[in-house]
C-alpha cells in the first residue's frame, strides 16, 4: 500500500517519462524511486571523465556506473535510461577529431551505433552474441550509412566463446582498426555479462580473458575512458571490474580476497578469479576466420583517417572551477559562491610575505637547521639593546651613589677637624 507522498512522487516520475521517454518504460526499464539521481550519476560520471581526458588531467578515466549502451534519444531500453556513452563521446569530439568506441558486452551496443551511424568521426566496434538474442541488432552487414559507411564494425558471435578464441579475434581486428582509423581517443565499454556463469549471458570468458581486452587497448597509450555495462551475476561483476581497475593502473593484486562486509558472497572459494565452465564453444576456427576476413575487407574500404574543419571549441559539460584572481576585473562584482571559495581556513598555512608576523607560524622554523625569519632577529636585537641600556643605567646610578657617599664622609672628617 502506498501513502499520498509516495503516490505523488510516482505520479511525477511517470509524467516525466511519459513526456520525455515515451517508449519502453515499464517493460525492462521500470520507474523507481531515485531514478533521476541514478541517471545524473551515471551520465555525469562519464561526461566528467571525458572532460578530464580533454583537459589532459588524466590518461585513463573510469566510470563503472556508466556503459548504458542500449538507451536511445527518446527510448529507454535494456535497463538503460540515459545513454551516458553517447554524451561522453560528444564531449570528447569537442577536442578530438576521431573517437573509437569498443564494446565487449555480450549484447550489441545498438544505442551508441545508432547515434553515430551516419558520421565518420566515431567508429563503433562491437563483439557480441547474435541470433535470437537481445537487442537483435549487430549483423555483420550493418556497416554504417552515408558518411559513416564502413565506420560501424560488428563481430557477431555464437554461444560458448572462450578466452583463447576471443583473443584470436579481438587483437587482429583492433590492430587493423587502429591502423586504418587512427583515433585520438578511445571509449571502452566493459560489460561483464560476457563472463562465464552470467545469469543472462552465454559466453565462457574468464576475468583474465575479459581483462586482456583492457590490457591490449591500454597498450596503444591513447586517452581512454573505461565504462561499465551489463553483468547479472553480481559477485563476478565486482571481481571483474576490480581486476580491470588494477590492469588499468598496471598493478598486480592477489587472488586471495581480503575480508570485507560482503565476504560471504564470494564463497565457497573466496578467490578473485573464476574458472570457465565446460560448455561447448560453437565459434569454430572456420567461422571466426570467415568473419575476420569480411571485416578486414570492409576496413580496407575506408578512404583515409577523416579529419574535421577547425572551429571554436564549445564549452565543457563540466565547468572549470579554478579562478585566476589576478586576471579578474577588480570593478566587476563576483558571485557569493565565488567569494566563498576564496575564504581560507585559519588552520591552513600559506606562503605569504608577512609570514612570521601576528603570531603565525612558519613551518620552516620547525625544520632542522632552518633559518629564522628576519623579523624575529630584529626583535631579538632590539630586546638585547634595551637590556644593555638598562644595565648601563644601573651602573651609572651605582657609581653616582658611591661618589655621593664618599663626599659626605670627607665633609664629616673636615668638620670634626
Amino acid at each position: 500500500m502506498m501513502f499520498g507522498d509516495q503516490l505523488d512522487v510516482l505520479e511525477k516520475s511517470l509524467w516525466f517519462f511519459c513526456c520525455f521517454l515515451p517508449v519502453n518504460v515499464g517493460e525492462d526499464c521500470p520507474v523507481f524511486d531515485g531514478l533521476f539521481e541514478f541517471c545524473q550519476l551515471s551520465a555525469g560520471g562519464s561526461a566528467a571523465g571525458s572532460v578530464k581526458l580533454n583537459r589532459q588531467q588524466t590518461d585513463i578515466a573510469v566510470n563503472w556506473a556508466g556503459g548504458l549502451h542500449h538507451a536511445k534519444k527518446s527510448e529507454a531500453s535494456g535497463f538503460c535510461y540515459v545513454n551516458d556513452i553517447v554524451l561522453a563521446i560528444l564531449e570528447l569530439l569537442k577536442y578530438h577529431q576521431r573517437v573509437l568506441y569498443i564494446d565487449i558486452d555480450i549484447h550489441h551496443g545498438d544505442g551508441v551505433e545508432e547515434a553515430f551511424y551516419t558520421t565518420d568521426r566515431v567508429m563503433t566496434v562491437s563483439f557480441h552474441k547474435y541470433g535470437e538474442y537481445f537487442p537483435g541488432t549487430g549483423d555483420l552487414r550493418d556497416i554504417g550509412a552515408g558518411k559513416g559507411k564502413y565506420y560501424a564494425v560488428n563481430f557477431p558471435l555464437r554461444d560458448g566463446i572462450d578466452d583463447e578464441s576471443y583473443e584470436q579475434i579481438f587483437k587482429p581486428v583492433m590492430a587493423k582498426v587502429m591502423e586504418m582509423y587512427q583515433p585520438s581517443a578511445v571509449v571502452l565499454q566493459c560489460g561483464a555479462d560476457s563472463l562465464s556463469g552470467d545469469r543472462l549471458g552465454c559466453f565462457n570468458l574468464t576475468i583474465r580473458g575479459h581483462a586482456k581486452c583492457v590490457e591490449y587497448i591500454r597498450s596503444f597509450n591513447l586517452p581512454l575512458l573505461m565504462l561499465g555495462g551489463g553483468g547479472y551475476t553480481i559477485r563476478n561483476v565486482a571481481r571483474c571490474w576490480t581486476y580491470e581497475t588494477a590492469v588499468a593502473l598496471d598493478t598486480d593484486i592477489p587472488d586471495e580476497l581480503p575480508y570485507n562486509d560482503y565476504f560471504e558472497y564470494f564463497g565457497p572459494d573466496f578467490k578473485l578469479h573464476i574458472s570457465p565452465s565446460n560448455m561447448t564453444n560453437q565459434n569454430t576456427q572456420e567461422y571466426t576466420d570467415k568473419i575476420k576476413q569480411r571485416l578486414f575487407e570492409n576496413l580496407r574500404m575506408l578512404p583515409h583517417a577523416p579529419g574535421v574543419q577547425m572551429q571554436a571549441i564549445p564549452e565543457d559539460a563540466v565547468p572549470d572551477d579554478t579562478v585566476d584572481e589576478d586576471a579578474e576585473d577588480p570593478d566587476k562584482r563576483i558571485s557569493i559562491r565565488a567569494a566563498d571559495k576564496r575564504i581560507a581556513c585559519e588552520e591552513e598555512f600559506s606562503d605569504s610575505e608577512d609570514e612570521g608576523q601576528g603570531g603565525r607560524r612558519n613551518t620552516a622554523n620547525h625544520k632542522k637547521g632552518a633559518k629564522r625569519p628576519k623579523v624575529d632577529e630584529d626583535k631579538k636585537e632590539s630586546e638585547e639593546k634595551k637590556v644593555d641600556v638598562k644595565e648601563e643605567d644601573k651602573t651609572k646610578e651605582s657609581s653616582s651613589e658611591k661618589a655621593e657617599s664618599k663626599s659626605t664622609v670627607k665633609t664629616e672628617q673636615t668638620s670634626s677637624a
